[in-house]
């Protein structure tokens, strides 16, 4: 296979020669897509591993799934779809896992986040810390880290109180915290 060749094939000639047994252009469509589907997904997930992790996931599944693909259709939709899923199940995912409310590494980075919490008290202290940094956040984001960690509610119920799409609810939630951070390293450091 020339390089110039596979350069000048379609995405769909591609998927054609490798439902046709030459696996070897599937290269060619992971270098193509890697880069795009890499930031595709990492705007969903705001974490750089889980997307890589992620797009690898993306592959795999095309792969697996590529003698479905229609030829006479566009490649690139398609494999945007299987990103766009997969991303969606990731988070669906992440808004069941449980979050502890008094892992402090979640939130901030202390030194008490590498202590066990022994005592109410202890727990006590944590949680005025944390009520004092609220207290100057944008009520945007002080709303949906209340009802996360303060009510532990999940995401569906955070998004029918606040009348928000889920996703608004993650972003929030993740810049919230990264505000929380700010705030806290600020009046404790």
């Amino acid at each position: 296979m020339e390089l110039e060749n596979k350069l000048e094939k379609s995405d769909e000639q591609l998927v054609s020669l490798i439902k046709e047994g030459e696996v070897e252009y599937f290269r060619e469509i992971v270098e193509r897509y890697e880069k795009k589907i890499f930031f595709y997904v990492r705007r969903f997930l705001n974490n750089q591993d889980d997307a890589r992790d992620l797009t690898q996931d993306v592959f795999v599944k095309v792969y697996k799934n590529i003698q479905s693909f229609d030829s006479e259709k566009r490649f690139s939709p398609w494999i945007y779809r299987i990103a766009h899923n997969e991303a969606v199940n990731i988070i669906k995912k992440k808004i069941r896992e449980p979050l502890n409310f008094f892992d402090p590494e979640v939130l901030f980075p202390h030194p008490v986040a590498n202590e066990d919490p022994q005592s109410d008290a202890e727990k006590n202290e944590i949680k005025k810390a944390l009520e004092e940094c609220l207290e100057d956040m944008d009520e945007k984001y002080k709303e949906v880290l209340i009802l996360r960690y303060f009510e532990d509610m999940d995401y569906k119920d955070i998004a029918e109180i606040l009348k928000i799409p889920v996703v608004t609810v993650g972003v929030r939630l993740n810049r919230g915290k990264d505000k929380l951070r700010e705030i806290y390293e600020k009046k404790f450091k």
